[in-house]
C-alpha cells in the first residue's frame, strides 16, 4: 500500500495537518497563550465527515443505502459535514493581537482553514461518487448542489447564531424556530441570504474546480 499513489496523498494530507498543529505549537511558544485551541478542536471536527464518508462506502459495499445503517451514516455525515468548512469562518478572529507577528497569525489561521476546507472537499467527493454510481451524474450534481447550499446556510446558523451540530441533539426546538423563521420571513434576515449564497458561491466554485481536478487524477492514476 505504501507505493500506491493514494497512500502518497494520504501521507502529504497528514503532513499538511500536522503543520497546522506545529504552527499552534510555536504560537504557544512564543506567546505563551492559547486564545485559539479552539483550532485544534475545530479541525479534529472537520475530519469527522471523512471518517463517516468512508465508513458509509465500505458499509455501501454491503448493504442498499435505503437500509438503516448506510441512512445513519448518511444522517451523521450530513450533520458533521458542516465542521469541515466551518473553520473558514474562523478567520474572523485574525487581528493584530501585539503578542506575535499579523502575519504568523495570517499562515496560521490559513494552514487551518486550509485542511478544514481539504476535509469537506474530499468527504463530498467520496460521496459523490457514491451518488453517480448509482443514480447518475445530473442527480449526483444536484444533490451535491443541495448539500453544498445547506452547509453555506449552517455556517451562517453557526458563525452568526452560534448553533453547532450538537444542537441537533441539546436544542433541537430552538435550532427549528430559528432555521423555519428564516425560511418563512427570508426578507426580514437578510444577512442569512447573503451569507448563505455567498459561502455558496465560494464553496460551490471551489469543489467544481477539485472535483474535476480529481477526476483527472484518478483517470491518469488508474486507467
Amino acid at each position: 500500500m505504501a507505493k500506491t499513489p493514494m497512500w502518497s496523498v494520504v501521507r502529504v494530507i497528514i503532513l499538511s495537518n500536522f503543520v497546522s498543529v506545529v504552527l499552534f505549537g510555536l504560537r504557544f511558544i512564543g506567546t505563551d497563550k492559547t486564545q485559539y485551541w479552539f483550532m485544534i478542536w475545530n479541525l479534529v471536527l472537520a475530519w469527522v465527515p471523512v471518517f463517516l464518508a468512508l465508513v458509509l462506502v465500505k458499509t455501501l459495499k454491503k448493504y442498499s443505502w435505503k437500509e438503516p445503517l448506510p441512512m445513519l451514516l448518511t444522517l451523521l455525515w450530513v450533520g458533521f459535514l458542516p465542521n469541515s468548512f466551518y473553520l473558514m469562518t474562523d478567520l474572523i478572529h485574525l487581528k493584530s493581537t501585539g503578542d506575535i507577528g499579523i502575519l504568523f497569525d495570517v499562515v496560521f489561521f490559513l494552514s487551518f482553514i486550509w485542511n478544514g476546507l481539504l476535509a469537506g472537499l474530499i468527504s463530498l467527493i467520496l460521496v459523490h461518487r457514491q451518488l453517480i454510481k448509482r443514480r447518475g451524474t445530473n442527480f449526483a450534481g444536484f444533490v451535491v448542489g443541495i448539500l453544498i447550499f445547506l452547509n453555506s446556510f449552517a455556517l451562517y446558523l453557526g458563525r452568526s447564531l452560534r448553533w453547532n451540530t450538537w444542537d441537533l441533539l441539546v436544542s433541537p426546538t430552538g435550532l427549528l424556530f430559528d432555521i423555519s423563521e428564516r425560511i418563512l420571513n427570508p426578507l426580514l434576515y437578510p444577512q442569512s441570504i447573503i451569507t448563505t449564497l455567498t459561502f455558496f458561491v465560494l464553496i460551490g466554485s471551489i469543489y467544481a474546480v477539485i472535483w474535476n481536478f480529481a477526476q483527472i487524477f484518478t483517470k491518469k492514476v488508474y486507467k
